[in-house]
């Protein structure tokens, strides 16, 4: 073979070389592009689904949890509190929770899979105050019919201890249950149902 013939096989194997080889920079280069697609680790961080402990909270007990920048209570009612809530149907305006914002495991009295813990947003559905936990029934400032529950001291209006409102005060709609799932006894996933869906 002279000096300038060429090697048909030895030109595919360079070739075939330096296409892989160059396939393999572009997707290492590529990389940094990509990952700028990506959501930041606070904005992440900001919707993930936060873990809830809920083997210390005491009967009659609020603990509050943030979840997606708002607060989350959780709260474990007595046996007198979650027997209150079955007459409570005159004085509410949605007693069955039929245009409030809840997982379909919370369309009941109690609002919540397990009737001892109550799992709320704890903003008020009128103008996005904060209500107050006011857990004592007959408090005077409330008024004869009050049996516990939460109090939005900016507007006026009131939630029973299953976060339904009050009929005739400012507030439209009961109090949101946000999506979460018990992960054993002792936790709960906010943010998460069982399946993942959120």
């Amino acid at each position: 073979m002279s000096e300038t013939a060429v090697d048909p096989d030895r030109r595919r194997f360079l070739t075939g070389t330096a296409t892989v080889i160059g396939g393999i920079g572009a997707g290492l280069a590529s990389i940094p592009f990509v990952a700028t697609f990506q959501p930041s680790a606070r904005a992440k961080a900001f919707g993930a689904p936060v873990e809830a402990n809920i083997s210390n909270i005491e009967p009659g007990q609020q603990v509050t949890f943030k979840w997606r920048g708002k607060p989350v209570w959780i709260i474990r009612r007595t046996e007198e509190q979650i027997a209150m809530l079955d007459s409570m149907d005159g004085v509410l305006s949605d007693p069955e929770s039929s245009a409030s914002d809840q997982p379909d495991f919370a369309l009941n009295a109690w609002r919540s899979s397990n009737r001892e813990f109550l799992v709320l947003v704890g903003i008020c559905t009128h103008l996005g105050c904060s209500p107050k936990f006011r857990p004592i029934p007959g408090a005077e400032d409330l008024g004869s019919d009050w049996k516990g529950g939460f109090y939005c001291p900016c507007h006026g209006s009131k939630f029973d201890l299953a976060g339904r409102v009050y009929a005739g005060v400012p507030a439209p709609t009961n109090m949101q249950v946000p999506p979460y799932r018990y992960l054993d006894e002792q936790n709960i996933l906010i943010g998460e149902l069982d399946g993942g869906a959120a």
